[in-house]
């Protein structure tokens, strides 16, 4: 049985946990520890200011009871998260962890579900800063700040999120946090320059992303990022997509401009881009030759074999009987 639990439930079970503080864990003063409500699991949430306006937060738990945590729509700060171990299954979000992690600006976040399964080890690194501090960070002798990081600071107008792919760089720095080798102030003021150290890796990141908005000058920078967490949710949903409707709706944009921004930002349509993707899930199931071509055909969407047999033909050059037997492909 699957647990629903709003913010008041989960504030209601944290009160009643009781703090167990692992053997190989040392806190200092400015660390302050949570636990894992036992109905749900066990772990811990290690949690801490490293200066006035920057949390930084060590979650490492594993779960026995599957459960949804309910969130209502709320004011949100400048968010990293990087998942070193375990997935975070959020309904306004592509499926995170892995070589996903999350960067989000301010503003105001949407309410949210977050599925959590039993079984699973789940870490997390996460920080939160206030957007007047970053803005401080970036004040400078006047010089223009990119459009995109300009996106980070809402006010009052929805969030924008951004997906990067973990870097060899970033999972240093993250796993450089969790072992933090010093102890006292000298931890908080490593801690700190580690932070500083993720926030310029992410601010290049999404600033790179910019040379995707110059070909499509109709649209908003905005747009184009909720147009990539569209993207994304189709590749997490391949064998269960959502509607074009109810895709426009999960990343805030109307269903014309969902269907006209892919055309610009893509070079293909909502439903040209998700046959492209099955078709590439048919391949690699094939390649690796535990399922027949009708058992494939089917986990790819396609009712009808011939159908599924002259588009994979198309898109590689080859039968799917040629690729399961093990032909190179013509296109990669």
């Amino acid at each position: 049985m699957t647990l629903i639990l709003d913010q008041s439930d989960w504030d209601e079970l944290e009160q009643q946990t009781p703090v167990t503080r692992p053997n190989h864990l040392v806190l200092d003063k400015f660390e302050e520890l949570t636990g894992v409500p036992t109905c749900l699991g066990r772990g811990y949430s290690r949690s801490m200011e490293l200066v006035s306006g920057v949390w930084l937060n060590f979650n490492d738990c594993e779960y026995h009871q599957d459960f949804i945590a309910q969130t209502p729509a709320h004011n949100h700060s400048i968010q990293i998260s990087i998942f070193p171990s375990g997935w975070l299954d959020c309904s306004i979000h592509p499926k995170l962890g892995g070589a996903r992690s999350y960067f989000s600006g301010s503003g105001i976040s949407p309410g949210y579900t977050e599925t959590y399964q039993s079984g699973q080890q789940f870490t997390c690194v996460d920080v939160q800063i206030e957007p007047d501090v970053l803005d401080s960070f970036l004040t400078n002798d006047g010089q223009q700040r990119s459009d995109l990081v300009r996106q980070l600071f809402k006010g009052e107008d929805w969030k924008v999120a951004f997906y990067p792919t973990v870097t060899p760089a970033i999972r240093a720095i993250a796993q450089q946090m969790w072992d933090v080798p010093y102890h006292g102030e000298l931890k908080r003021l490593y801690l700190q320059a580690k932070v500083m150290e993720l926030l310029v890796i992410y601010l290049d990141l999404i600033t790179e992303n910019q040379t995707q908005t110059r070909i499509c000058p109709g649209l908003r920078l905005e747009t184009v990022a909720r147009l990539h967490h569209a993207k994304e949710i189709l590749e997490t949903r391949l064998e269960n997509p959502p509607s074009i409707l109810e895709l426009a709706q999960q990343v805030g944009v109307s269903d014309r401009t969902l269907q006209r921004g892919f055309r610009a930002v893509f070079q293909t349509t909502v439903v040209g881009y998700l046959k492209q993707q099955r078709l590439k899930q048919a391949e690699r199931l094939l390649r690796q030759g535990n399922y027949t071509v009708a058992e494939v055909a089917n986990l790819s969407g396609y009712g009808h074999l011939g159908h599924f047999a002259a588009a994979f033909r198309r898109q590689f050059g080859v039968t799917p009987s040629q690729c399961l037997a093990g032909n190179k492909l013509s296109l990669s």
